[in-house]
Order: structure tokens, then C-alpha cells, then sequence
């Protein structure tokens, strides 16, 4: 079986190969904000992860310290299930989400998208972890994890994918989460974290389970 960041390589050279001019300009976007360190606010290890309450697909609010009162808790930031890099990530991480339950952790995968928009009812019932939505990405700002999306890339979305960001996610559309992933102890301190502002990047779920193994 591929690795995902392989299957997320795969992903980014095809795009190179149907949108060349594109894909080059998200190269340009990526490099500035490394060279500008975007991202650097993202919170580091044994920072303390800020409370949260999200809604689920349900309806229903989800409160970390809640979560974490049952164990450890791992947290990723997605941009939505309209991201072919976050479908890819969501089910390579559904695949290891029995090794992350077995080690006493439960996995949250949080983006902006409206509660009945995140994933459609059949995906959701073979997801075996929690998603919230986080709307206008007000959690994600919490976390030092918010991105202001380039108009470039804002324009390509709703003009080339034909996809209303505004709509998708119940009001604001231009910021989004940098995909990032947390591992948080049972006291919600972060142990481990993945951040890249390249969002065709993503952490190994190997890697997150070896953080778990090393609580």
C-alpha cells in the first residue's frame, strides 16, 4: 500500500500535469509564506490546546475537555471534503483509526464546512472518528492555525471547481486551516504536531501513532 505522502505526490503531479500554470503559481504562494514563516504562530509542543466546543455532523456539540477526560486526543485541522489532499488524509487515517483507539486516543478532524455539508451521511458512517465544523475557522485561529486564502487560489476554486467557499462554509470563505495535525496528552498538553503551510503536504499516520506510543 502507498504511503500517503506518496498518494498526495501522485496527487500534485497530476495536477502539474492538467494545470501546469496553476500549480506553479501555489508553488510561488507556498515559498512566500515559508519565507514569511506563515504558520509560525501555529501552537508548538507543550503549549496547552485551547478548549473547544464544535458541532458534529449531527448537531450535536463536542467539547474537547470532555474528550480528553476519556484519554489522549488527536487533533487535525482539514480545509473540506471538496480538498482531494484532505480525502486522501481522512481515509488514510480511517484506515489506522482502530491502532489510535486502541491506544486509548480518539481522533477529531475539524474544518469549516457546515455540520450537514462536511461529509455526505454514507462517507460519515464509514468514517470511525469525530468531525466537526469549525466555522469561520474561529477554533483554527486558536490553534495559530488560520490562513487568509489568496485570491488567486479563491478565484481558481470558485471559477475552475466551481465551488462557493462563501456557501460551503455557512458565511465566510476566505480563510481556511493550514492542514495540521496535533497529538494532545490527557491534560490537553500538545506532545507532538505536524504543520506545513504547503497544504498537498500531511503528516503520516505511522508518525501519529508512534507520538501516541511515546505518551
Amino acid at each position: 500500500m502507498k504511503s500517503l505522502q506518496e498518494q498526495t505526490q501522485a496527487k500534485v503531479e497530476a495536477g502539474r500535469q492538467a494545470n501546469p500554470d496553476f500549480m506553479n503559481t501555489v508553488d510561488d504562494v507556498i515559498a512566500q509564506a515559508k519565507a514569511f514563516q506563515q504558520g509560525a504562530s501555529a501552537l508548538k509542543c507543550d503549549d496547552q490546546a485551547p478548549d473547544f466546543s464544535l458541532p458534529n455532523a449531527k448537531g450535536e456539540t463536542i467539547q474537547l475537555a470532555d474528550l480528553l477526560k476519556k484519554g489522549p486526543v488527536v487533533v487535525t485541522f482539514y480545509r473540506g471534503s471538496w480538498c482531494p489532499y484532505c480525502n486522501l488524509q481522512l481515509r488514510a487515517l480511517n484506515e489506522r483509526v482502530a491502532e489510535i483507539n486502541t491506544l486509548g486516543a480518539q481522533l477529531v478532524a475539524i474544518s469549516p464546512q457546515v455540520p450537514d455539508g462536511s461529509l455526505s451521511d454514507d462517507e460519515i458512517s464509514q468514517m470511525d472518528f469525530t468531525v466537526l465544523s469549525d466555522q469561520d475557522a474561529k477554533v483554527a485561529a486558536k490553534f495559530g492555525v488560520a490562513w487568509e486564502v489568496p485570491q488567486f487560489m479563491a478565484d481558481h476554486m470558485r471559477v475552475d471547481r466551481q465551488l462557493d467557499l462563501d456557501l460551503i462554509n455557512n458565511g465566510n470563505g476566505n480563510i481556511l486551516p493550514i492542514p495540521v495535525t496535533y497529538v494532545l496528552n490527557q491534560e490537553g498538553l500538545i506532545t507532538w504536531r505536524y504543520v506545513d503551510v504547503d497544504y498537498r503536504t500531511r503528516s503520516e499516520p505511522q508518525d501519529i501513532i508512534d507520538a501516541l506510543k511515546a505518551l
